[in-house]
């Protein structure tokens, strides 16, 4: 537990400096927006193509990869909307608003933590694993939160303003740079063609900023509250949808990604400790930040999916050394 807890903690460390910055006012305000835009665009893809250009994919189970980690995130999708009429507040527009940050909360990882979490514990071969499950996941959630969000909260208009929303993000996802970068690092590596001498060493310089600049800017996102609600049932308004996602990507996760592994591969000693770490680290990370970006943009309730990101982050400093720890047991 120890030993889990000192590698962990820089990354806590970082996010918990750069809440700090930010609330001590030392860089402007606008510096956190281009901060992220920098990180999003640039150094973060540039981490994922240098690693995935380099790294022993052969070796890498990739069926049991892509079934688990799809498998699972579409069997929790499932769970939480199957279990709306318990986790929604109510009925009405505001309540399945409501119940789509939980759904979002609940499968939508944040790469940041996870891609430095695996750095940390499992080195390259950790950050290999995270980039396919980054490749796997990012397409997948965005799918499955657009559509949940279309569903529980149409938005209004005629059906072309609807058609032209949906195109706008289709193409808002085919041109993420993290999927690009991870299509384009696996490319190079299974071609042979490899990254050039003179272009390898200047992204693994940018790489090397990626993960303190994505970790200041997680901790700059963080909203110490939970949202204010004006009825008497507080309790069923914001603790239960609050629980139901923070415990669902938390706890639940991990446990069906375990059981899922158990169940593809009867003994897991065939992964190595890297492959297998990194799928569970990766499964129990908090909720992403964009998650709060698409809720406002269609309709969902975004003081919930704001204070996810930020409670989810602040439970994961207790929880994902917890589930390191707990590893062994949980795959003997």
């Amino acid at each position: 537990m120890l030993t889990v807890l000192l590698a962990l903690a820089p990354i806590f460390l970082l996010i918990l400096l750069g809440h700090g910055l930010k609330r001590w006012h030392f860089v402007e305000d606008g510096f956190w927006s281009q901060a992220d835009r920098l990180t999003y665009y640039v150094t973060f893809p540039a981490l994922l193509v240098s690693n995935l250009a380099s790294a022993r994919l052969g070796s890498l189970p990739w069926p049991q990869i892509v079934a688990c980690i799809g498998g699972t995130t579409l069997l929790l999708a499932a769970l939480i909307l199957l279990g709306g009429p318990l986790l929604r507040p109510t009925a009405d527009r505001a309540g399945r608003a409501t119940l789509s940050s939980v759904f979002q909360g609940a499968i939508r990882p944040n790469t940041y933590v996870g891609l430095a979490g695996a750095a940390a514990l499992y080195g390259n071969d950790g950050i290999t694993v995270t980039a396919l499950c980054i490749a796997i996941t990012v397409p997948l959630v965005n799918v499955l939160s657009v559509t949940a969000l279309m569903l529980l909260v149409p938005p209004a208009g005629s059906s072309q303003h609807r058609i032209a929303r949906l195109r706008s993000l289709a193409l808002g996802l085919l041109r993420n740079p993290l999927i690009l970068s991870c299509i384009g690092g696996i490319v190079l590596n299974v071609s042979g063609l490899g990254l050039p001498p003179v272009i390898e060493p200047v992204l693994g310089i940018l790489a090397k900023a990626s993960l303190p600049m994505g970790l200041l800017s997680v901790g700059a996102g963080l909203l110490l509250t939970l949202p204010a609600n004006d009825s008497t049932s507080r309790w069923r308004a914001v603790i239960v949808p609050f629980v139901a996602a923070s415990v669902g990507k938390l706890v639940l996760l991990p446990v069906l990604v375990t059981l899922t592994l158990d169940l593809l591969l009867p003994s897991s000693l065939s992964l190595s400790a890297a492959t297998l770490g990194t799928m569970i680290l990766w499964s129990g990370v908090p909720c992403s930040a964009s998650s709060y970006i698409l809720a406002r943009q269609m309709g969902g309730d975004a003081p919930m999916m704001a204070a996810l990101i930020t409670w989810q982050t602040v439970l994961a400093m207790i929880s994902l050394p917890a589930l390191i720890s707990l590893l062994p047991w949980l795959t003997g």
